[in-house]
């Protein structure tokens, strides 16, 4: 029964943690946009711009 008096204190501290942390990462925009990133990685836009660009200043430079 006296363990009682040392672990409700203990856990009560780690939920408050637990709180703060939560807000913490609310405040600073960490829950902002959760499917963007992944949907950014499927997205071949940046992908095909560069082949685009490579094709087309390669046949620029070739003499005629």
């Amino acid at each position: 029964m006296d363990i009682l008096y040392i672990l409700l204190p203990v856990a009560l501290i780690i939920v408050l943690i637990i709180i703060g942390v939560f807000f913490w990462a609310v405040k600073s925009d960490q829950f902002d946009d959760l499917e963007g990133p992944a949907h950014r990685i499927l997205m071949d836009d940046d992908d095909t711009k560069t082949r685009t660009g490579k094709n087309s200043s390669s046949a620029s430079n070739m003499p005629d």
